[in-house]
Formats: C-alpha cells, sequence, structure tokens
C-alpha cells in the first residue's frame, strides 16, 4: 500500500533520513541561535552556545565516569540549570534519564534507584539526606552520587561527594554527541505516582518526545522566542516536554525553584515571561497573591493548567489580571499534556460560568497525538451525546514505549491497541472529550498523584487502626486532599492529629490526610467498603 510502481533507490539514507529526536533542537539552536539567552537563573544568564557546551561537557563527563550507552542516569533537582542541561546533557551520552520527584519518601526513592538500575545521580545540596538514605536502603550498588550545588540559591558545595562542576570540568565543550540510530531509542525513564501502588517506570522514545515539543509548540500558538517559566518541575513528565521544546524556537528557559507567586509576578515583570504551565493551585496563588508581592506587566502570559479542570471562580478572577489560560489533560504515559481545550472563535461571546465550564472541558486530540477517544467496557467509542460515559483511550507516537520490567502491565494497558487512562469521561457532540471522574481512586492534590492505597497501607499500619479508607476532599487551595475514614479496634483510642503525624513520618507530606473522621466503614453484602458514600460525606465535610 502507498508504494509506487519501483522504487528503486528510493531507499533510506544519511541525506533523506535521521531518527527524530529532542536533542536535534538544541543542536539547531546553538547554531541558529548562538548569541541568544537560552537559560536564565537568578544572575545567570547563557547563551545557546554557552548552553551547548555545558551539555557537550556533561555528556563527555558522563561517559568518562563510565557511563554508557543504555546506562540509567538519575536526577534529585528542582528547577535549576543543571535540570534543564542533564535532559540534554544525559541522552548525548547515550544514556537514558531517570528524573525523580523530589517530594517522594525515602522508600520510594530506593525502590525507584533499585527498580531503574541507575549508575549515577544527580543530586541537590538540599536532597543529599533524602539520596543518601534512598541509597543506604538498596540491597545492591547504590548509585554514585554527584552533588549539584545551586549558588544562585545560596547553597555551597558539602564537600561530601564530587560536584557537578568537578564532572563537566571532566568532559569537552567540542565533545560529538550520541545521537540515536533509532527514534525508537529509549531517551527517559519516568516513574508514575504510584497510584495503584508501587510506581511503573513509563518509558519514553526519542520520536514520542520530539513530537511532543512539536505538539505543544502548535497547541501553545507558540511564535519564535517564547519566554517559558519552569513552574511545572522538570521531574513531572520532563516538564511536559517544555525543556526539549524551548530551543526548538530560540526561546529563554527561566529557572523557578521555588514557586511562589511572588518569583512568578517577578518573572513575568523581569524577564518578560510569555508562557508557564502549572496546576489550578498555581493560579490560586496568583490570585491571592498579596499585594506587595504583585507586579506590573503589559503582556498576556498564555498558562497550560492541567492536574484538575480550573474552578469557574479561579477562571473568572485569573483572565482578568494578564492571563490567558488552556486546559489540557494528559499523564506520565503519553509525555505529559496529550489532550487541550482548542479554544472556538464562537465561543468568544461567552461570558461567567459558560465560559468557563468551555475553558474546563479536557479537550481534543493535540495534532501529534493520532487519537484520543472515550471506549465503553468493550473497547468501543461511546456515543458523541454528552452523556455516555467511558474510559478515555489514547494510540499514536506520543505514547510511551510500556512499562518498563512490566510487560503485564504493558499489556493490560495498551490492550485493544490502544492506552487505556482509566479516567473516565463523556465526549460531547463536537468531540471535545470531558472527564466526570478519576478511576482507581487517585487523589491528585496541587498537580501531584497520591494513591488512596498507599495512604491506607501507612495507616493501616498503626495499632489502634482496625480498617480505613482514604478519599478526595475537594480543597480551595490544593483543588483536592487526602480524606481518611478509620474504624478503630476494640478498645483503642486514638485521635486524629496522631494519625495525621504516624503518616506524616512515612510517606511525602501532599500524601499525608488533612482530615480524619471516625466511624464505622459503609460496606457492601461481600465487606468492600462503599467510597461513593464517604467521597459524599468529604465533599460535605469540606463546604
Amino acid at each position: 500500500m502507498g508504494w509506487l510502481a519501483d522504487e528503486r533507490g528510493l531507499e533510506k539514507c544519511a541525506a533523506n533520513h535521521a531518527p527524530l529526536t529532542p536533542l536535534s533542537h538544541l543542536a539547531r539552536a546553538a547554531d541558529v541561535y548562538a548569541e541568544r539567552t537560552a537559560l536564565v537563573h537568578g544572575a545567570t544568564r547563557r547563551s545557546y552556545a554557552e548552553y551547548h557546551a555545558r551539555v557537550s561537557r556533561l555528556a563527555s563527563g558522563l561517559a568518562a565516569m563510565g557511563i554508557r550507552p543504555g546506562d540509567v542516569v538519575a536526577t534529585l533537582l528542582p528547577n535549576v540549570p543543571a535540570q534543564a542541561e542533564a535532559h540534554f546533557g544525559v541522552p548525548a551520552c547515550g544514556a537514558v534519564l531517570n528524573t525523580i520527584n523530589t517530594r517522594l519518601d525515602v522508600d520510594t526513592v530506593a525502590y525507584i534507584l533499585g527498580h531503574g538500575g541507575a549508575k549515577l545521580i544527580l543530586c541537590d545540596t538540599a536532597f543529599l539526606g533524602l539520596a543518601k538514605a534512598a541509597c543506604a536502603a538498596l540491597e545492591g550498588a547504590a548509585p554514585q552520587i554527584v552533588e549539584v550545588a545551586d549558588r544562585e540559591s545560596g547553597f555551597t558545595p558539602t564537600g561530601e561527594h564530587p560536584t557537578y562542576e568537578d564532572l563537566l570540568a571532566k568532559g569537552s565543550p567540542w565533545a560529538p554527541w550520541v545521537m540515536p540510530e533509532d527514534e525508537w531509542e529509549s531517551l527517559a525513564l519516568n516513574y508514575t505516582s504510584g497510584t495503584t501502588g508501587r510506581p511503573k517506570g513509563v518509558v519514553y522514545h526519542h520520536r514520542g518526545a520530539y513530537l511532543a515539543t512539536m505538539g505543544n509548540a502548535i497547541s501553545w500558538r507558540m511564535v519564535l522566542y517564547p519566554v517559558y517559566l519552569t513552574i511545572v518541575p522538570l521531574f513531572h513528565c520532563n516538564g511536559w516536554c517544555h525543556a526539549w521544546m524551548v530551543p526548538m524556537l530560540g526561546g529563554t528557559l527561566v529557572c523557578c525553584r521555588d514557586v511562589t507567586a511572588k518569583a512568578i509576578y517577578a518573572a513575568i515583570a523581569e524577564e518578560g515571561v510569555t508562557h508557564f504551565g502549572g496546576a489550578p493551585i498555581v493560579l490560586n496563588a496568583l490570585i491571592n497573591a498579596a499585594e506587595e508581592d504583585r507586579r506590573p506587566f503589559s503582556h498576556v502570559v498564555e498558562v497550560f493548567t492541567a492536574g484538575a479542570p480550573p474552578p469557574a471562580a479561579t477562571l473568572a478572577a485569573v483572565e482578568p489580571l494578564g492571563f490567558n489560560v488552556t486546559q489540557v489533560y494528559g499523564l506520565t504515559e503519553v509525555y505529559g499534556p496529550a489532550t487541550e481545550c482548542t479554544w472556538k472563535p464562537e465561543w468568544d461571546v461567552a461570558a461567567g460560568e459558560e465560559r468557563a465550564a468551555l475553558k474546563a472541558r479536557t479537550g481534543v486530540a493535540m495534532p501529534t497525538l493520532e487519537g484520543a477517544e472515550v471506549h465503553d467496557t468493550h473497547g468501543k467509542p461511546v456515543a458523541r451525546d454528552a452523556g455516555h460515559l467511558g474510559e478515555i483511550a489514547m494510540r499514536g507516537n506520543m505514547v510511551m514505549k510500556g512499562y518498563f520490567k512490566n510487560p503485564e502491565a504493558t499489556a493490560e494497558a495498551f490492550k485493544g491497541g490502544w492506552f487505556r487512562t482509566g479516567d473516565i469521561a463523556f465526549q460531547h457532540p463536537d468531540g471535545y472529550i470531558k472527564i466526570t471522574d478519576r478511576a482507581k481512586d487517585i487523589i491528585i492534590s496541587g498537580g501531584e498523584n497520591v494513591s488512596s492505597v498507599e495512604v491506607e497501607g501507612a495507616l493501616m499500619h498503626h495499632p489502634a487502626v482496625s480498617l480505613c479508607a482514604v478519599v478526595a476532599k475537594p480543597d480551595e487551595t490544593w483543588g483536592e486532599v487526602p480524606c481518611a475514614f478509620v474504624e478503630l479496634k476494640r478498645g483503642q483510642t486514638a485521635d486524629e492529629a496522631e494519625l495525621i503525624a504516624f503518616v506524616r513520618a512515612r510517606l511525602a507530606g501532599f500524601k499525608t490526610p488533612k482530615q480524619v473522621i471516625f466511624c464505622e466503614l459503609p460496606k457492601t453484602s461481600t465487606g468492600k467498603i462503599q467510597k461513593y458514600e464517604l467521597r459524599a460525606v468529604a465533599r460535605l465535610s469540606a463546604k
């Protein structure tokens, strides 16, 4: 199909075929935009020529430290220049990048390091304790720690480990990069938030990441020279692939280590930020910022928001401040955003609640995703009538290679030739998807996924807890927070503060229940806890 009758001499060759890779964006930018500002962090400003040289030093420095193609290099870094450089430098030596969430607990970080088999970890000074504790918990060989001291934020090297600058000194600014021979080669290993227990390792390929950068730029209506603020952590789906995207447009990446309204307003006013992404909690922070933290600016800032649909009140309050908000939806498994609520000109007349409802749609497939649909339990598309519910399914080049060392989970996720997201939705007659509920009891708090199973597991370790269930409770600040319902053992006592502290000692702060309600849990005749009843109670307690 699709072949000419005679295609002799029309084969792929070096002249007409090169594997797609986001590495190409920076290689081109170093030539085309050599003197333009590529990266900003406080007083640090680097041109594309300098950015490329440091990436080359990193790639060759890693090779000098024994990192070989196919090895995994992990990072425990906030949004600092080293994290952006690692996105190019690690794959430029043929290795696979594993960015780890800095908010995770020791046990989870240790699991990720062990499961992924990282040979080396680039670690910010602030997270050395976490890295060392995680390495100590490993049964096998631990990765070598390289310390990244963020001097712009007041950190100096501890002297306990080789530093990032030591690593760069081992490399050469002119070292050639190891480019992929096949665009299906693995680029990054990203672990899910463990919404059904242990996190799964999502494997990205070069082709998918390249196309994700193209799709994001188109969907965001980007033109040359954007100024992008790193609000989305670069450890979340590689910052939604935006760190790889910015050089394609000759743009400037402005690092934001500590996300505050003051820092965002300052970056917009001082650096001319044009784009950033973030959860609705970021929008709320901008709305509720103290007067002294605000800064005037004259342009409209484009915002991608995800994690939960922005409330109508949030949209109504944030847009007059100078922000145009676009709702996007995705998962780690699809390189971050994969659908967007593309705005239609005929919607311009909408206002108030109607406008907010349109803005809050989950949307349609981005240009580089082959398809996004809502399927029934048989894998067939549901009627586009805004009534029939089903599961969001996706397919195309922006879907992961699969789950690392987990062929069973991969096969289950890809059953029927589509990636099954686990999110429940309907489709409007115009094809726009709208999520109605999240499957598997996922709680999304401030953009972070929280596994109710994991929190319940921690609570069950308390000697006084007989049975428990954790559900999402609406929260004005975080969108959702965990709310725990607990049955105590006969003759045992415990109070809310005690149980919250107990969980906090075992899990990351964002996973800790913000409320504990003591009661007899509602159950079916077979003993299954009826969580829908608990969600109703949680919603009432939030009012």
